[in-house]
C-alpha cells in the first residue's frame, strides 16, 4: 500500500544504500541474457511494487510478459508493505520501484540516488478526505479531529484542502496513524474524519453515513505516482532502462485491447471483485506516454509539472519533520526515455 513508517533513514546510516547500489540487482554486469524478444544487456532487473491502482498493471506485465517481449529479463517483486519496497530501492535489492513523488523526493533528501524513468498516473479521487455526515465544509473541520498517516500523501491532500480555507493543520486536531489503522479506526467511530488511499477508501467508507469532503480529485497533480530506478541503473544500463519504459507502454496497450480480462487479473491481485476494481480505477488516471512527457515539463504555478510539485513537496517533507534538508532536484527526472519512445512511435 502507498503508506508506510520511514526506515529509510535507517537503511542509509547502517551503510546498506552504498553496499546496495554498487551491487544492485544486475548493477553493471554485462553478460547478456536472452529472453524472447532480443537480448539484455546485463543480468535480471527486479522490479518491485504495491497496491495501487496505477500500479497493478504490472501484475498484467508479469502474467502477459509484456516486458520479455522487449527483450529484458525481469523479476517483479510484489510488497503488502509499501514502505518495504522503499527500503528495497534504496538497500539494491530491487532495481526500480513504483512509489509517490514524495517517497522520491524523501529517499534523495535521505542520500539515496533515484530517477523518476516513467510517470504512471496521477490519482484523481482515489485519494480522499472521509468525514461523518455531521461535516459538509473544509471549515467546519476547525476543532475536530483527523487522522492520517503523517508525512505521507494523504496527509499532503489534507493540508493542500486546508491551505484553500486559509487554514493549517493547527486548526485541527491531527493525530498520525498508519492508513490501515486510520481507516479502520474511522470505520469504528474513532476519528472525525480520515485521510486514505484506495483501496482504504473503500474501509473507510463502511462507516454509516460517511462521505468523501473531498479528494485528489480537486486537486489535479498533487499526488503523482511513478517507476523510480536506482541511479546505477540508468547510468550503466540505459539500453535496458529504455525496454523498462517501453515494456509498460506495452503493458497499457495489452490492457486497451483486452479491458475485460486484464481487469480481471488486476482485481484478483487487488483481492476485489471486478466490479469494484472499475470503481478504484475511475479514480486514478493511468498516463499515455504523451500526458508523460507534459507531466515532465518544467511550468511555474502549475501542479501538473512534476518540477512544480517537487517544488512544493520538498518544503513538506521538511515542516514534517521527516527530513533535515530538502531533495536536490537536479537529474531526478529522466524523461529521455519517455521521449525516446515517443520518437520511436512517431509521436503518436
Amino acid at each position: 500500500m502507498r503508506n508506510g513508517t520511514r526506515q529509510i533513514v535507517t537503511l542509509l546510516t547502517t551503510g546498506l544504500l552504498a553496499a546496495g547500489l554498487l551491487t544492485a540487482c544486475g548493477g553493471s554486469d554485462s553478460g547478456g541474457t536472452s529472453t524472447a524478444g532480443g537480448t539484455t544487456t546485463g543480468g535480471e532487473i527486479k522490479i518491485g511494487y504495491s497496491a495501487w491502482p496505477g500500479w497493478f498493471p504490472l501484475t498484467v506485465a508479469e502474467q502477459e510478459k509484456t516486458f520479455a517481449d522487449q527483450g529484458l529479463k525481469v523479476k517483479f517483486v510484489y510488497f503488502a508493505d509499501y514502505t518495504a519496497s522503499l527500503d528495497a530501492l534504496v538497500a539494491g535489492k530491487v532495481d526500480v520501484n513504483a512509489q509517490t513523488l514524495n517517497d522520491t523526493l524523501f529517499g534523495v533528501a535521505a542520500g539515496s540516488d533515484q530517477k523518476v524513468i516513467v510517470v504512471n498516473d496521477n490519482s484523481t479521487g482515489n485519494d480522499a478526505i472521509i468525514c461523518d455526515k455531521s461535516i459538509t465544509s473544509v471549515t467546519q473541520l476547525k476543532g475536530k479531529t483527523v487522522a492520517a498517516e503523517e508525512g505521507v500523501v494523504d496527509h499532503f491532500l489534507l493540508l493542500q484542502g486546508l491551505a484553500k480555507e486559509s487554514m493549517t493543520q493547527e486548526d485541527i486536531n491531527f493525530v498520525g496513524v498508519k492508513t490501515d489503522a486510520a481507516a479502520a479506526g474511522f470505520a469504528g467511530g474513532q476519528f472525525d474524519c480520515v485521510a486514505v488511499f484506495a483501496p482504504f477508501t473503500v474501509q473507510a467508507l463502511e462507516r454509516k453515513d460517511s462521505r468523501v469532503l473531498f479528494s485528489s480529485k480537486e486537486f489535479p497533480g498533487v499526488i503523482p505516482d511513478h517507476l523510480v530506478a536506482t541511479a546505477a541503473l540508468v547510468k550503466d544500463r540505459p539500453k535496458d532502462v529504455q525496454k523498462i519504459v517501453d515494456g509498460w507502454y506495452a503493458t497499457l496497450d495489452a490492457i486497451a485491447k483486452d479491458p475485460a480480462g486484464t481487469t480481471a487479473i488486476m482485481a484478483k491481485k487487488a483481492g476485489l471483485s471486478t466490479k469494484e476494481y472499475d470503481s478504484l480505477a475511475e479514480g486514478t488516471t493511468i498516463f499515455t506516454a504523451k500526458e508523460a512527457m507534459n507531466a515532465y515539463g518544467d511550468r511555474q504555478d502549475d501542479p501538473t509539472s512534476l518540477p512544480e510539485m517537487a517544488r512544493r513537496i520538498n518544503p513538506f517533507l521538511v515542516d514534517s519533520g521527516l527530513v533535515k534538508k530538502e531533495a536536490s532536484l537536479d537529474g531526478l527526472l529522466a524523461p529521455q526515455f519517455t521521449q525516446a519512445y515517443l520518437a520511436d512511435k512517431g509521436g503518436s
